[in-house]
């Protein structure tokens, strides 16, 4: 079995990799901060405590190493007016570029880096695949799409094979995002009966980006290629608000709150969002994400890769919503 090296080990989408690596018996090293050396990894799965900040430590982690699976991010904070683009490309862009470092030296031949639709823009008017022109409004989109370039430029010089997965919002147990805090607020009765405005969203399940990512790193065709891994199909957000309503025994309100209003609530969080120094709750990025589109197509992959995804929103809400209910005990 190859060794494999799994950056960003400890977050949603890294710790369902790890298990699924550990049951294919693969021989398993992941990449541990200091913060989360402590955590209870699975027998099997050797611990590497080091910074993707950090280009010698990333040599070391990446010797022996077969196959790097590069999820170490930082995301998006929500709670904060603005990160400085400095903050991203110190961690998304210098730190992938560190690791790919590492995977030079130590003789890796296989790289898989795990990016965002947010390289190619925030919102689209129809399905996009991998063939629209990439246009980021944020920091983060703009260090992801940067690094996946850094990611090719790499592959092709050092001939590493070489592959970017750009996913869509991600959603399975263990998901902590918008899905859940909107659960959550349904659940609390304090979230807008909001109405049909027929906007389309991509998701996908952990276990079909797991699915993905085995693929890109199995598959020669994968060599050189971005992909966009979606459960290919798209979701209005009065669809997703009305799914989980049904989820968590809530009754469907028969009215909905106007656009107008909406708009108002949200220009009123932008103020005070702006007085206090942090985004308030509701604002126009938050209402944008209920109302804009966010819509992609995995053809490419299953085209190429004979990717398939296996789980629907709908099929996987009941698993969602127990995992919801035992984070609140």
């Amino acid at each position: 079995m190859p060794h494999v090296l799994v950056t960003g080990a400890s977050g949603f989408i890294g710790s369902h990799l790890v298990d699924h690596l550990l049951r294919q018996d693969a021989i398993l090293r992941v990449l541990c901060q200091r913060t989360v050396t402590e955590k209870p990894w699975p027998d099997g799965v050797e611990l590497f405590q080091g910074d993707v900040g950090d280009e010698i430590a990333m040599k070391r982690a990446a010797s022996g190493i077969d196959l790097i699976f590069h999820l170490a991010a930082k995301v998006h904070e929500s709670s904060s007016t603005c990160s400085p683009t400095e903050e991203y490309d110190a961690v998304n862009l210098t730190g992938t570029s560190n690791v790919l470092q590492g995977a030079i030296a130590a003789g890796v031949r296989r790289f898989v880096f795990f990016s965002s639709v947010k390289a190619m823009g925030e919102r689209t008017e129809a399905c996009e695949d991998e063939t629209a022109e990439s246009q980021p409004e944020t920091a983060y989109g703009r260090s992801k799409l940067a690094a996946e370039r850094l990611v090719m430029e790499y592959g092709h010089r050092y001939h590493l094979q070489v592959s970017c997965l750009r996913l869509p919002l991600v959603y399975g147990p263990g998901q902590k995002g918008n899905l859940i805090r909107m659960i959550d607020a349904i659940d609390r009765g304090v979230f807008p009966p909001i109405p049909e405005f027929g906007n389309r969203r991509s998701m996908v399940h952990v276990s079909d980006v797991v699915q993905a990512a085995m693929l890109a790193a199995t598959k020669s065709e994968a060599n050189g290629q971005r992909y966009i891994v979606t459960d290919a199909r798209p979701y209005s957000t009065r669809e997703i608000y009305e799914r989980m309503c049904r989820g968590l025994g809530r009754p469907i309100p028969r009215w909905h709150m106007p656009v107008w209003a909406l708009k108002a609530i949200a220009r009123v969080g932008d103020v005070i969002g702006r007085v206090r120094g942090r985004r308030f709750v509701f604002d126009p990025d938050a209402l944008e994400k209920l109302i804009g589109s966010a819509w992609y197509s995995s053809d490419k992959i299953s085209r190429e890769l004979g990717y398939r995804p296996t789980v629907s929103f709908e099929e996987a809400l009941p698993e969602l919503i127990a995992w919801y209910r035992k984070s609140q005990a």
